[in-house]
C-alpha cells in the first residue's frame, strides 16, 4: 500500500472556501431569485489589455509557420521578456538587476509557494499574521511546520501579527527564523511598508541571515509615491531579498499566466558544512527540472506590456480597479465600518462590527446585502474580526453592492 504524505493532513485553508462555497449554494437555494455579487476572490474582471491580444495574435501566427515555429523556451524565459522587465521594472527605477538574475514563470503563487523547496527541512518560517495562504500551506505540505493548534496556529511557525492597533506593520523576529514571508501591498489588509520600515527589516536580516521573501505582486497599485515598488530600491536588499513579480493583476493575466522571480547572485544560505550557497543557481535548478518555462505565446503577450500603448492600457486597467477601491472604501466608511487598505492596494480590510466574528459578518453581508466578501479568520488567527473586500469587480457591481451595504446594513 503506498504511503501519502501525512503533512497534507495539517492543511486548513480549504475549510475557508469550502465553508465559503457551502453556505452560498445554501443561500442561494433558499433564496433563487437574489442576485449576488461577489467581492471575495482576487482574480480580475476586465479584458486583457488591445496591445497583449494583438500580440498573442502575432505570436500565434509565428507558431503556424515552420520558419518561425518555436518548441521549448529558454528555462528561464526569453531573453526579449527579461530585457525589458530588467528595463522597465527595475532600471527605470535606478535598480540594477541582472538578466541573468530575472526567472519567467507561470505566476507568483507558483514561485512563493515552491521557493521554500530550496531550504532545509527544518528550516524556521516567519509570516505575516493574517497571511496568504500559500505561503503557509506550502511549508506545511512539506512538514516544516509542526502541528496545528485550536487556534489554527503551527507549533513551529513565528508569526508576525499585524493588525490595526500596530497599523499592519510586522514586527520583527523575536526569535532565530531562516525565511520570512513579506507581500507589500499586502493581501489581505492593503496595508504598504514605507522605505523606513523596509530598511529595518533589509537591516535585520543582513544581521541575522535570514532571507526576506518579498511578494510585490500588487505593486503597481501603489499611488503614494514615498512607497517603494520593489525591496531593492533599498540599500543592502540585493544580499538579503527575493523578489516575486506578476503580470496578474496589473496586465489581467490571472487566466493568462505569467510572472517572474528575481533572485540576485548576492543572495546566499548555508549547507549543512556551514558555508554559503547562492540561492539564484538553487532557485533556475529548481525551476528547469521540475517546470519547462512559459509558451512563446504567452511570453509575447506579456512583452507586450511594455509598449508605449501597452503600458497606456494597463494604467487605465489599474486606475480603474482602484477607482473600485475608492468606491467600497468611501461607502464602507459613510456606513460607520473602519476600513483600512484600498488606497496602494486593491484590497479593502474592514473591521466587523462589535459583536459580530467575521464569519457572522459574512452571513449578515450575505444575508441582508447579497454581497460575498472573504472573513478575515480565513488568513489567519489575527484575521478575526476583520473582513476583505476585493475592488476586482466590474465597476457596475461595485456601485450596486456598495449601495446595498450603505441602505441594508444600517436598518
Amino acid at each position: 500500500m503506498a504511503k501519502v504524505n501525512e503533512h497534507y493532513a495539517k492543511l486548513k485553508s480549504s475549510y475557508l472556501f469550502s465553508e465559503i462555497a457551502r453556505r452560498l449554494r445554501e443561500f442561494q437555494s433558499a433564496h433563487p431569485e437574489a442576485k449576488i455579487i461577489r467581492l471575495g476572490i482576487g482574480d480580475v474582471t476586465q479584458p486583457l489589455p488591445p496591445a497583449v491580444i494583438k500580440a498573442l495574435h502575432e505570436a500565434v501566427d509565428e507558431m503556424a509557420r515552420a520558419e518561425t515555429f518555436r518548441g521549448y523556451g529558454p528555462e528561464a524565459g526569453y531573453d526579449f521578456l527579461i530585457a525589458l522587465i530588467a528595463k522597465h521594472e527595475y532600471g527605470a527605477r535606478g535598480v540594477s538587476i541582472a538578466p541573468d538574475e530575472i526567472i519567467v514563470s507561470d505566476g507568483s503563487k507558483s514561485d512563493s509557494g515552491n521557493i521554500q523547496e530550496i531550504f532545509a527541512a527544518d528550516a524556521v518560517v516567519a509570516l505575516t499574521d493574517p497571511v496568504y495562504p500559500v505561503y503557509l500551506d506550502s511549508n506545511v505540505m512539506a512538514g516544516r511546520t509542526g502541528a496545528v493548534d485550536e487556534r489554527g496556529r503551527y507549533a513551529r511557525v513565528v508569526y508576525l501579527p499585524c493588525t490595526a492597533e500596530n497599523g499592519f506593520e510586522p514586527p520583527l523576529p523575536e526569535r532565530p527564523v531562516d525565511m520570512v514571508y513579506l507581500c507589500f501591498p499586502n493581501n489581505p489588509t492593503g496595508a504598504v511598508l514605507p522605505k523606513p520600515i523596509l530598511k529595518k527589516w533589509v537591516d535585520w536580516a543582513r544581521q541575522t541571515g535570514a532571507v526576506l521573501l518579498y511578494d510585490a505582486a500588487y505593486e503597481a497599485y501603489i499611488r503614494d509615491p514615498a512607497i517603494p515598488h520593489s525591496i531593492y530600491e533599498v540599500e543592502g536588499a540585493r544580499e538579503v531579498a527575493i523578489e516575486f513579480r506578476s503580470f496578474s493583476k496589473s496586465a489581467g493575466f490571472t487566466g493568462t499566466r505569467c510572472a517572474f522571480t528575481v533572485v540576485p547572485k548576492e543572495v546566499t544560505g548555508r549547507n549543512a558544512a556551514g558555508e554559503r550557497v547562492g540561492l539564484n543557481g538553487l532557485w533556475l535548478r529548481r525551476q528547469s527540472t521540475k517546470f519547462n518555462s512559459v509558451p512563446y505565446i504567452i511570453q509575447k503577450g506579456a512583452a507586450a506590456v511594455y509598449t508605449e500603448e501597452g503600458q497606456a492600457q494597463v494604467r487605465a486597467l489599474v486606475g480603474g480597479y482602484m477607482e473600485n477601491a475608492r468606491i467600497i472604501r468611501s461607502g464602507l466608511q459613510a456606513a460607520g465600518l473602519s476600513v483600512y487598505g484600498g488606497e496602494n492596494a486593491p484590497y479593502i480590510w474592514l473591521k466587523t462590527p462589535p459583536g459580530l466574528s467575521s464569519w457572522d459578518f459574512f452571513d449578515k453581508l450575505l444575508n441582508d446585502a447579497h454581497v460575498v466578501g472573504t472573513p478575515g479568520a480565513g488568513f489567519g488567527p489575527s484575521g478575526e474580526g476583520y473582513f476583505r473586500l476585493t475592488a476586482f469587480g466590474s465597476r457596475a457591481q461595485t456601485e450596486e453592492a456598495i449601495s446595498r451595504i450603505k441602505t441594508r446594513l444600517s436598518r
